[in-house]
């Protein structure tokens, strides 16, 4: 009896066992081969295969237009006659190629010249232009070349140039100093300055450098700036690894909640013979921007400054801590007596523009114009300086003007750039002009797509390059009023189509509400068939400050979408509420609760595009992002589980109470317990952002990284999700790069080939490839 069910059971446990290897497929094991195939679409080579694209281009005395081009032979400069509307080579590009080879000592190839800032004379005979370090002027007729000589010392890139060319502005010992460029003589400006009580300081926390942040008046006789006091503020560590003790990186890092952030004091430092400096006669200011969460722009120009022509007048918008209120000053550079002009305060955050200050003093009409989305679309207003009424509201309508580019305050003209205002996509840029009293409002770029332009001095003519996601650059010049004067040129994609270039899918679906538009990027195998499945990637990064796109102009490579598609996956990119470039409601969208990421959106935009796109396997889909969206890749495993089954994260901020201070309380809000919501259970206003809070939720695969010296988003941010992972028993994978800053330096291929990796093993069920490479 025992022996006949020793057999039952050996033939049971063998027919299962038969049955399971029958119904197994075997693991595919993709090969190098495969992924240098894929590898192809991301390489930035992949650019230069546009050809015919206006570059470099400018305006000579009027009616001329100077601009190089490339195509698959050559690179050429073209001088346009805008009268008789005909182009012609802008020089003998052999003569000059001879001259400066002789000039320079080594070949130079005629159809590749290697200069740059190139210009003509008003006569058009001279010919201005940069090369291997060096200025040059070329006569034209005479086919003669000289080299530009000065004896003008060159500034460094902590040093801040006046107008005037002369003098260089820069921090030594926490003061401010200015070096004089011709004769090396330093003149020492500040004479308080010490640590962290120093002049023109450049640190916001999440970014530092030690450049000198300020605002040279017009006519270089005087600075704007500020002494900054961060006495008290929390500071930031850091550490090394290495053989050895590790280094120590420390440096003043305020997060939301302290009780001492950064201050800056505003002063203006009056140049001559004995520097005096001035202290504005107002408090301090909090160090806030209306266009970022920094007050110095990539120059080191202070921001929200504004001098008038003579200098003795500067105008700045002072912000609150928390970006609800925006103030409009003018201050008196002689006696620092400051006037306040104009507040504005707001529900959410004030911004004055996207990535452009769009609010101008207009001192010698004695007006000013303001940016405000009280309409929930951004405008611009104009207001009389003296009474500080509104005169009238410039720009209006369901759209948002996104930048002002130029006030001719002569004929009272504005133009501006502006999204939303024509069909089609809003995200597309075009260019308006329009009266003072908001009349006659003209599109000067009315061709679909993104446009970006370059005006003559008097705005009578532009050039206007415009594209779409599919359609490559088209170039015209256009006259005053928008009318085309002449096509230009076309870029050529034939050769970029050779190498099995792939266009991505632009779309738009309904939002979370059901109501709003929502647009986004695609991309597809090559290879793809409808008959089959392919796991969904959905790569996010939440913004607020941006989105996942925000660009939709014609790319050869986005990121590396169409690479790992070709790997068998369908890549899904979306601009989804909470962003920016729409309405203020559509940003606003998740103000106070960051932890939405815009994730609902993402959701509802995969599932909409897999009922027309019948190949994408709704059961298998990653998300991966880095910074904001390593923090949102990370909340979609948490707090979707049951839609998301792989993510990977790269330098989150899982919790912006561990960012920096004026990120989190600009979207989030003040750090509060209980005054606002009422809460007396111990919780608080950032928990709803919390990522480690959710860590127990975590079903599917997590791959979690951080660079150990990332001066950005602090590893600590990571390591308290691991923290809440390890306590809560949850499997996870992490990659700790050590030394590595917020962009992963040169590990961030290692990082591609990683991520690549882990969603081919977990989504596609087969092996990496080995010994792969990215180069």
């Amino acid at each position: 009896m025992k022996s006949a069910l020793t057999k039952i059971l050996i033939f049971g446990i063998f027919t299962v066992l038969f049955v399971n290897c029958s119904n197994s497929k075997e693991q595919k094991q993709f090969t190098v081969a495969e992924y240098e195939a894929a590898a192809v679409h991301m390489d930035r080579n992949l650019n230069s295969l546009v050809y015919n694209q206006v570059s470099e281009s400018s305006f000579v005395n009027g009616n001329k237009l100077l601009y190089s081009t490339i195509n698959k032979n050559r690179k050429k400069f073209v001088l346009v006659d805008a009268i008789s509307k005909t182009k012609e080579a802008a020089f003998n590009h052999e003569k000059f190629a001879e001259v400066l080879s002789v000039k320079i000592g080594q070949e130079v190839k005629a159809n590749a010249l290697p200069i740059s800032n190139v210009s003509f004379s008003k006569d058009v005979k001279q010919l201005y232009f940069n090369a291997f370090s060096q200025k040059y002027l070329y006569k034209v007729k005479e086919n003669i070349l000289l080299q530009g000589s000065s004896e003008r010392q060159i500034a460094d890139s902590n040093e801040h140039v006046s107008p005037n060319g002369k003098l260089a502005a820069y921090i030594n010992d926490f003061n401010l100093w200015v070096r004089d460029l011709d004769t090396g003589k330093k003149t020492q400006l500040t004479f308080n300055g010490k640590q962290d009580y120093g002049y023109a300081t450049n640190n916001a926390g999440w970014t530092k450098s030690d450049g000198a942040v300020l605002k040279w008046s017009p006519n270089s006789d005087k600075i704007a700036t500020f002494q900054q006091d961060a006495r008290g503020v929390g500071m930031m560590y850091l550490t090394s690894t290495n053989i050895g003790h590790p280094k120590l990186e420390a440096w003043k890092h305020p997060l939301p909640g302290d009780t001492k952030i950064f201050t800056i004091e505003r002063v203006i430092i009056h140049l001559g013979n004995k520097p005096k400096t001035v202290r504005l006669k107002m408090d301090k200011d909090f160090q806030r921007g209306t266009t970022t969460d920094h007050i110095a722009d990539r120059n080191d120009e202070l921001l929200d400054a504004q001098w008038n022509k003579e200098g003795t007048k500067f105008a700045f918008v002072s912000s609150s801590r928390d970006h609800k209120i925006a103030h409009l000053q003018i201050a008196d550079a002689k006696t620092g007596k400051v006037t306040s002009i104009h507040k504005e305060k707001v529900a959410t955050y004030y911004e004055s523009g996207v990535n452009n200050e769009n609010w101008k003093v207009l001192f010698d009409s004695n007006e000013f114009i303001w940016y405000s989305e009280k309409t929930n679309w951004g405008h611009i207003y104009l207001y009389d300086l003296e009474t500080k009424k509104l005169k009238n509201q410039i720009t209006s309508g369901d759209f948002i003007v996104k930048q002002v580019k130029h006030i001719d305050a002569k004929n009272r003209l504005i133009y501006f750039s502006a999204g939303g205002k024509e069909k089609g996509n809003p995200y597309h840029n075009y260019n308006y002009k329009v009266n003072f009293d908001s009349t006659n409002l003209i599109n000067l770029t009315p061709s679909k797509g993104t446009h970006t332009v370059t005006f003559s001095d008097d705005y009578s003519m532009l050039v206007d390059t415009y594209s779409t996601t599919t359609n490559p650059p088209i170039t015209v010049l256009r006259n005053g009023n928008g009318e085309k004067i002449m096509n230009l040129e076309t870029a050529d994609i034939s050769e970029l189509k050779e190498n099995n270039w792939q266009e991505p899918i632009e779309f738009s679906v309904k939002a979370r509400d059901k109501k709003t538009d929502i647009y986004g990027i695609m991309c597809v195998p090559s290879h793809y068939d409808a008959s089959k499945k392919y796991p969904v990637l959905n790569y996010i990064y939440p913004g607020p400050q941006s989105g996942s796109i925000g660009n939709y102009s014609f790319r050869p490579v986005w990121r590396d979408f169409q690479a790992v598609a070709e790997l068998g996956f369908v890549v899904v990119a979306v601009d989804a509420m909470g962003t920016p470039m729409r309405s203020k409601s559509f940003h606003d969208a998740y103000y106070g609760n960051m932890g939405d990421n815009g994730l609902p959106d993402n959701i509802t935009a995969i599932k909409q595009l897999a009922e027309k796109y019948t190949g994408m396997d709704l059961e298998k889909i990653g998300i991966w992002g880095h910074s904001g969206g390593g923090f949102a890749s990370t909340r979609a495993v948490f707090a979707y589980p049951e839609f998301y089954d792989v993510a990977v994260s790269g330098s989150g901020n899982h919790d912006n109470r561990n960012y920096e201070a004026d990120w989190g309380e600009k979207w989030q809000g003040l750090l509060v317990n209980g005054n606002i919501e009422e809460k007396t259970d111990g919780t608080t206003n950032y928990d709803n952002q919390a990522n480690q809070l959710l860590a127990k939720n975590l079903k599917g695969k997590l791959l979690i990284t951080h660079g150990t010296m990332d001066n950005n988003v602090p590893p600590s941010n990571t390591l308290l999700v691991v923290e809440a992972l390890i306590k809560a028993n949850k499997d996870f994978d992490m990659i700790l790069y050590p030394n590595q800053r917020h962009g992963y330096g040169d590990m961030t291929k290692y990082m591609t080939r990683k991520r690549w990796d882990y969603f081919v093993t977990h989504l596609l069920d087969a092996k990496p490839a080995r010994g792969f490479q990215l180069k």
